[in-house]
C-alpha cells in the first residue's frame, strides 16, 4: 500500500508552524499575497489549554488563564530550570534534544580548549615578556647563586668581613662631640674675617716668601699632564677603542683592569699576620659565631683556625680545627687544615691523616696529603697502592706512583694496569705509548683508538710518533683516516681548534705532523667557493703574527694545491719565504710561482730581483730573458733589466736594453729612463736629447719636463731652466712637482714675487694641495714674513686639517718651544696616523732629553710605514747620539730590507745623480747630514 504524499496533502485545521514550541503566527514580506490567515485567540487558548491538559500543566496566562501574583511571576523567571511562557517549550526534553545539547556542549568545549592553548600560549609569552624586563631581585641574582657552588672552601673561609662602619663613625663622632670645648672668639678674629672679603688693590714692596707663585712648577705640572695626554692620544689616534673588556678614550681617559682593580681590593682587604688587633678581634667575634650557629659547617671551623694563625695562636688553633674535625668528620677541608698545621710535627700529621683516610677513604686529596708526608719512595708507594685499592678509577693517584717508580719495566708495567683499570683515560693511553717501543707503541695506540674512538690526542699522537721513526709520508693518511673517523664518531674539532693543534705541534718540533694536520683539517667547515682562499691567508697571516711560520707555509701550500694560478697566494708564499726563509726556498717558490702563473709581471720581476741579490747575476739575466718570452714588450720587464744591467755597472747592456724597447714599444717611461742614464754617466746633451723626443711625442709628461729643467739647472743655465719648468707647468696644470722646482728657481734667483704667483696660480690649479700650501708658507718664512706665514698657516689648516706635513711645518717652525707639546697633541687628535707627525712628536721629546719616549716614537713611526725614508734618517741620528752601535747595525739592516723610496729630504738624495751607485746605508747617512 502506497501512502499519500504528506507535502501535498492540505494543512490541518488552524494549522501554525511551530506552534508546539511556543511560537505564533507572523506575517513576511513574501506572505502579503494570498497568505492564509493565523487562528483567532479563540482558537489558541483551547489549542493550548488541550496540550496543557495532556502535560499536567497549567495553560500560558498570555491566553486567558488565571495569573498568579507578581512575587511568584518573579520567583519564577529568576529560575532559569522552570521558564515558561515565551521562554518555555512548552514540551519536555526528549533524547533528540539531549543529543543536540550534548554536541552543541562537545563543539563548545572543542572551540574553548582550541582558544585557551591560544590564550594561555599568549598570556604565558606576555608572561615571560614582563618578567624579562621586570626581573625579581632573585631571579636577578640565579646566575651568581649558581657560581657559588664553584667557590672552594678555603674561598669561603678566606671571604674578608665587613666592618660596621656605621657604628664607628657614629662612636667617632659622639666622641669628638664630647671631647669638643667652646671659646669666646677674640675680636681680632671678627675684625679679620670682616676684611676677608675686601680687594686688596696695593702692592707689598717686601719680597714674603709665602705669597710668590710659584710658575715653574705650574709648568712642569702641565707638562706632565700634556705628556700622559699625548700618550693616550697616540694609542687610539684619535680613536675610541675597547680591547679585552678595557676601555680606552684617546687623550682623556684611562685605562682599568677590573680583574686587578679586584684583586687590589682583596688583598687589601684580607687579614695577615700583623694585622691591627681590632681587626682580628671582630673577625673572631664574627666566626665564633658562625660556629655556634652551625657546628657542623667546616669552613667555619677552619676560618677561625687560620684567624687563630694569624693572630699567632697556634696552639687554639690546633685546638679549633681539632674540634672541627671531631664536629664535622667528613669535611675534607677540616682534615686538609689540621693535617697542614700539624706538618711541623710529622708523626703527628700522620697519625691525623690516618683518622681523616679511615673516615674518609674516597677523598683523593686526603690520600695526596698523606703522601705527602712520607719521606722515602718506598713509602710513597706504599701509601699509594694503598689509595689505590680504595680509589681504582683515579688517574692522580696512578700518576704518582707512576712518578715515583723508577724502573722503566716497572713503569711499563703500571701503565698496562692503569690504562686497562681506567680505559676512558686519554694522557694515561698516551703517556703510555710515549715510553714504549716503536711497535709497541704503535699497538697501544691502536688499543687506545678502539677504547676511545672520539679522542683526536691519540690520532695526533700516532702521527708523531710516525714521524719519530722517520716515516712522514704516511702522515696525510693518517690524519686523512682519522678526520673520517671523528666524523663518524661527531667527535670532529674545529677549525680554529686543529690550528692551535698544529701550532702546538710545530712548538714542539714535530712539523710533518704540524703539515699533515693543517693539510686535513684547514678545509674543514668551509663551502667550496672562493672565499676559502681569503680565509686562509688570513689564517697564515695569524699564524705569522704569531711567530708559527711552519703552520703558516703549511696553510699556504695547501691553499696553492687548491688555487694553483692564485697570485695573491704566490705572493703570500713569497713574502713569507723572504721575511722568514732562506734565500734557496725563496728562489725554488718564486720559480713555483712564475711556472704557474707566467703571466704575473710582478713574480717575474721579484724572481729577477731576488735572483740578483743573491748574487747570481746570470740567473737573474735568465729570468730576465724567460719574462722576456711570456710577455714581450713589457715596459716593467725592460726597466727592470735596465736597472739590474746599471747596477752591475754594465752600462752598454742597459743601453742596448733601452733601445729595443725604444723600438719595439716606446714610452715616455722608456725615455726618462734613457735620458737619467745619460745623466748619470755625465752625458748631458745625449739626455737632453732623449727628452726633447719625449717631450715631442708625450708633451704632458711632467717628469721629462722635471728632468730638463734639472739638467739645465745643473749645467747653470738657471734661465733655461725657468723656461722649462714653465712649459711644464703650462702643459701639465697638475702636476705639482714642475710648480715646486719653478718656484724654487726663481727664489733661487732673487724673484720672491714671481715664486708666490707662480705658487698661487698652482693652488689654483690644485686646490687644498698639502704640498703647495706648505711650499707657501716656508716661501714667507724663508723671506722673514712670519705674518704672512702665520696667516698662510692658518688658512692651511682650515683647508686640509688632517695633513702631517702642515702640522709638522707649523709644531717645528712657527710654535715656541713650550707650546708644542700642546700643538702635538691637537696634531695627533685631528690626524689619525701619520709617520711625519710621530717623527715630530720624537724630536720634541727628544729635544727635551726624554730619550726614552724619543724612542718609541720614532719605534711608532718606523712600524707605521717603513717605505718613509726620513723617518729611517731622523732615527738613525738620533742613535747617532744616545745609541749603540748594535741598535745602529740593526736600523741599518732594516733599512736595507724595507728599502725606502719615499720622503722628502731621502727623494731628493737618492734621486741626485751623484749617489745613483750609492746603497741604501750610505744614502741613509747622506740624508742624516741634510736634516735641520
Amino acid at each position: 500500500m502506497v501512502g499519500r504524499d504528506f507535502l501535498s496533502m492540505p494543512a490541518p485545521e488552524n494549522y501554525v508552524a511551530g506552534l508546539g514550541r511556543g511560537a505564533t503566527g507572523f506575517t513576511t514580506r513574501s506572505d502579503l499575497g494570498p497568505a492564509r490567515e493565523g487562528p483567532s485567540e479563540e482558537q489558541m487558548k483551547e489549542m493550548l489549554a488541550k496540550r496543557a491538559a495532556q502535560l499536567g500543566q497549567a495553560a500560558p496566562s498570555a491566553y486567558g488563564v488565571e495569573k498568579k501574583d507578581d512575587d511568584e511571576e518573579e520567583d519564577r523567571f529568576q529560575d532559569p530550570d522552570n521558564e515558561v511562557g515565551l521562554f518555555s517549550s512548552g514540551i519536555n526534553h526528549n533524547e533528540d534534544d539531549d543529543e543536540a545539547d550534548r554536541i552543541y556542549q562537545e563543539v563548545d568545549e572543542k572551540m574553548d580548549k582550541r582558544r585557551r592553548i591560544r590564550r594561555e600560549a599568549r598570556e604565558k609569552a606576555e608572561r615571560e615578556e614582563y618578567e624579562r624586563n621586570n626581573p625579581k631581585i632573585q631571579q636577578q641574582f640565579a646566575e651568581y647563586k649558581r657560581a657559588l657552588a664553584a667557590v672552594s672552601e678555603e674561598e669561603w673561609a678566606a671571604l674578608p668581613e665587613v666592618g660596621d662602619m656605621t657604628g664607628k663613625n657614629k662612636r667617632a663622632r659622639e666622641a669628638r662631640q664630647a671631647n669638643q670645648r667652646f671659646y669666646a672668639v677674640p675680636d681680632s678674629v671678627l675684625q679679620g674675617a670682616a676684611a676677608a672679603g675686601q680687594l686688596e688693590t696695593s702692592i707689598s714692596t717686601d719680597s714674603g716668601d709665602g705669597t710668590m707663585t710659584n710658575f715653574a712648577s705650574i709648568g712642569a705640572a702641565q707638562q706632565s699632564a700634556l705628556q700622559v695626554r699625548l700618550d693616550a692620544a697616540s694609542s687610539g689616534a684619535a680613536t675610541s677603542t675597547t680591547t679585552n673588556g678595557t676601555s680606552t678614550v684617546s687623550g682623556t681617559s684611562t685605562s682599568v683592569d677590573p680583574r686587578g682593580y679586584i684583586t687590589a681590593l682583596d688583598k687589601a682587604t684580607s687579614l695577615q699576620a700583623g694585622a691591627p688587633i681590632e681587626d682580628i678581634n671582630r673577625a673572631r667575634v664574627l666566626l665564633e659565631s658562625a660556629v655556634k650557629t652551625n657546628l657542623h659547617n667546616g669552613p667555619a671551623h677552619v676560618a677561625l683556625c687560620r684567624l687563630e694563625e694569624v693572630a699567632g695562636k697556634i696552639h687554639t688553633a690546633k685546638k679549633v680545627i681539632s674540634r672541627g674535625c671531631e664536629l664535622c668528620p667528613h669535611s675534607i677541608v677540616c682534615w686538609e687544615e689540621n693535617i697542614r698545621i700539624n706538618r711541623g710535627n710529622k708523626h703527628n700529621a700522620k697519625i691525623i691523616a690516618a683518622q681523616a683516610i679511615k673516615l674518609n677513604p674516597k677523598a683523593i686529596t686526603l690520600w695526596k696529603a698523606a703522601i705527602e708526608l712520607e719521606q722515602t719512595p718506598a713509602a710513597r708507594k706504599k701509601v699509594t697502592r694503598q689509595a689505590l685499592d680504595h680509589n681504582p678509577q683515579s688517574i692522580e693517584l696512578w700518576k704518582i706512583l707512576i712518578n715515583d717508580t723508577e724502573d722503566v719495566e716497572n713503569v711499563r708495567l703500571l701503565f698496562a694496569k692503569a690504562v686497562e683499570t681506567i680505559p676512558l683515560s686519554e694522557e694515561l693511553w698516551i703517556s703510555y705509548a710515549r715510553i714504549s717501543d716503536a711497535d709497541s707503541a704503535q699497538q697501544i695506540l691502536n688499543a687506545a683508538r678502539k677504547a676511545l674512538p672520539t679522542s683526536w690526542a691519540i690520532w695526533v699522537q700516532a702521527c708523531r710518533l710516525q714521524e719519530q721513526l722517520g716515516k712522514t709520508e704516511p702522515l696525510p693518511k693518517i690524519m686523512e683516516r682519522a678526520v673520517k673517523a671523528l666524523i663518524k664518531a661527531n667527535a670532529m674539532l674545529k677549525r680554529e681548534e686543529w690550528i692551535s693543534q698544529a701550532e702546538k705541534c710545530e712548538e714542539e718540533g714535530a712539523v710533518a705532523t704540524c703539515a699533515a694536520i693543517i693539510s686535513a683539517t684547514i678545509g674543514w667547515g668551509l663551502d667550496e667557493d672562493d672565499e676559502r682562499k681569503d680565509k686562509w691567508l688570513q689564517d697564515a697571516k695569524a699564524s705569522i703574527n704569531r711567530g708559527k711560520y711552519v703552520t703558516a707555509r703549511a696553510i699556504i701550500t695547501h691553499c696553492l694545491r687548491v688555487f694553483p694560478t692564485s697570485k695573491t697566494t704566490w705572493h703570500a708564499a713569497a713574502d713569507l719565504e723572504k721575511r722568514f726563509g732562506t734565500t734557496e726556498e725563496l728562489l725554488k717558490t718564486l720559480g713555483r710561482a712564475t711556472n704557474a702563473c707566467p703571466k704575473c709581471e710582478s713574480l717575474w720581476l721579484m724572481f729577477a730581483n731576488e735572483a740578483w741579490h743573491s748574487g747570481d747575476k746570470d740567473e737573474a739575466r735568465k729570468v730576465l730573458g724567460a719574462a722576456f718570452d711570456q710577455l714581450p714588450d713589457n715596459e716593467n720587464i725592460y726597466l727592470r733589466a735596465v736597472q739590474l744591467e746599471i747596477e752591475a755597472k754594465e752600462y752598454e747592456s742597459a743601453r742596448n736594453f733601452l733601445a729595443m724597447g725604444r723600438s719595439s714599444s716606446p714610452t715616455d717611461r722608456l725615455y726618462i729612463k734613457s735620458a737619467v742614464l745619460e745623466r748619470q754617466l755625465g752625458n748631458l746633451d745625449a739626455a737632453l736629447d732623449y727628452v726633447n723626443q719625449g717631450i715631442q711625442t708625450w708633451p704632458a709628461s711632467w717628469k721629462l719636463h722635471a728632468i730638463k729643467g734639472q739638467i739645465y739647472e745643473s749645467m747653470g743655465k738657471l734661465r733655461e731652466a725657468q723656461e722649462a719648468f714653465s712649459i711644464g707647468t703650462r702643459a701639465n696644470s697638475k702636476a705639482v712637482p714642475l710648480f715646486l722646482l719653478l718656484s724654487r728657481i726663481q727664489e733661487k734667483q732673487g724673484a720672491i714675487v714671481k715664486a708666490r704667483s707662480t705658487l698661487d696660480r698652482a693652488r689654483n690649479q690644485n686646490p687644498k694641495n698639502p704640498e703647495l700650501l706648505c711650499e707657501a708658507i716656508r716661501l714667507e718664512r724663508r723671506a722673514g714674513n712670519m705674518a704672512a706665514a702665520q696667516q698662510l698657516m692658518a688658512v692651511a689648516l682650515q683647508q686640509c686639517p688632517s695633513s702631517g706635513l702642515l702640522w709638522s711645518e707649523k709644531i717645528m717652525h712657527m710654535e715656541a718651544r713650550t707650546q708644542r707639546k700642546p700643538r702635538a697633541l691637537e696634531a695627533i687628535k685631528k690626524v689619525e696616523n701619520n709617520p711625519l707627525l710621530f717623527v715630530t712628536v720624537a724630536r720634541i721629546f727628544w729635544a727635551e732629553r726624554r730619550l726614552d719616549k724619543a724612542v718609541t716614537w720614532f719605534t711608532k713611526a718606523i712600524v707605521l710605514d717603513a717605505d718613509y725614508g726620513d723617518g729611517w734618517a731622523w732615527y738613525y741620528k738620533f742613535l747617532e747620539q744616545h745609541g749603540t752601535e748594535e741598535k745602529k747595525q740593526e736600523v741599518l739592516s732594516k733599512v736595507v730590507t724595507s728599502e725606502p723610496k719615499h720622503g722628502e729630504v731621502w727623494q731628493t738624495v737618492a734621486k741626485d745623480p751623484k749617489n745613483a751607485d750609492k746603497s741604501y746605508e750610505e744614502i741613509l747617512k747622506i740624508v742624516v747630514t741634510k736634516l735641520e
